[in-house]
């Protein structure tokens, strides 16, 4: 098939290489423009547009995709199909309709659940025990289009945001490459999505990773693990910002708990009272912190202008004792770091 292909960051990388792998004619790349990044401020291409280059297909990169001047660019060239995954960009009715088969999207969610930006994210923070792909037909609204397949993925009780990306980014790439002859035969029956059973998945933003010790540790440990590896998760330690990649959920007795949660030794417990955001133990590799329900062990972190470590090493250089509260709401700092 003749394919114009839209994409931006990594996840839409992989189904790309595999639609040209399976021998298919992409005749475009549409891509969100180039972005300075980083403190030099230099300017950076897309993956997608890296990836496009590396095999010679032309890349168009449009402010505004659905402006006239856009339309009549992306009308120039032919295309049985549109493929979109994370481009970044609402499409409009008559971009969604000029290929002969209309516009299919890689969505990163088993729909009609977490439509939106973030789907793969906000399964790890709400604690779902699978996710997956679904190939889709789009329509006006936002991921409502009707369904052509879906491969689900589960998710792993120490998942993060950055290895679920990676599985889903892999079925995605398979799954496309297997629905589109199959899409040009005929032999997908659409599948109307049950709008009772949505719920959608907001833009990330770098606000949301700032912790609320009030909240409970299950929870504080799952947006951790979802926030990872952007933008992440983070509190404030003596007015920088310190940013927590790795922690448990700790069990306060000896007994109980679930194959997941770390313990804590009963002597220990009682050590410091439990003011949410407060350190109520400190080990050679962790330290404990107080939640608005259970504690939370803490073994990897990053300060603000430092490497990536894990506490052992983070504990050399800096004091941490019982009793130190961690900010909720502090400083400054977080767009540098």
């Amino acid at each position: 098939m003749k394919i114009v292909y839209m994409g931006t960051p990594d996840f839409a990388v992989a189904p790309l290489e595999a639609i040209i792998k399976a021998g298919h004619e992409v005749t475009l790349v549409v891509t969100q423009p180039d972005k300075q990044k980083g403190r030099g401020k230099e300017m950076q291409m897309t993956p997608v547009k890296e990836c496009a280059l590396r095999h010679g297909i032309p890349v168009f990169q449009p402010v505004k995709i659905k402006e006239a001047a856009s339309v009549a660019e992306l009308a120039g060239y032919p295309a049985d199909i549109f493929v979109v995954a994370a481009f970044g960009q609402l499409l409009s009715e008559e971009i969604l309709s000029m290929p002969k088969f209309g516009c299919v999207n890689i969505h990163a969610s088993l729909l009609p659940a977490y439509r939106g930006a973030a789907p793969i994210q906000w399964a790890v923070i709400n604690g779902e025990k699978e996710s997956g792909v679904t190939i889709m037909q789009m329509e006006k609204g936002l991921d409502t289009g009707v369904m052509y397949c879906k491969r689900s993925v589960p998710i792993d009780k120490k998942e993060t945001g950055e290895s679920l990306h990676d599985k889903l980014m892999a079925v995605g790439a398979e799954l496309i490459v297997e629905s589109l002859p199959k899409i040009e035969r005929g032999e997908l029956k659409p599948e109307k999505q049950d709008d009772s059973l949505t719920c959608y998945a907001p833009r990330l933003t770098k606000a949301m990773g700032l912790i609320d010790w009030e909240k409970d540790a299950v929870s504080i440990e799952r947006l951790i693990r979802g926030l990872n590896s952007w933008p992440s998760a983070y509190t404030y330690y003596r007015g920088k910002t310190l940013k927590i990649w790795e922690a448990d959920v700790v069990s306060e007795s000896c007994g109980g708990g679930t194959d997941s949660e770390a313990k804590i030794p009963e002597k220990e417990a009682g050590r410091a009272e439990k003011i949410p955001g407060s350190i109520v133990n400190v080990e050679r590799d962790f330290f404990d912190i107080a939640t608005g329900g259970g504690l939370l062990r803490v073994k990897c972190v990053q300060l603000e202008g430092k490497k990536r470590m894990p506490v052992k090493d983070f504990l050399l250089g800096y004091e941490v004792k019982i009793g130190l509260t961690l900010e909720g709401v502090c400083g400054t700092g977080m767009e540098e770091f």
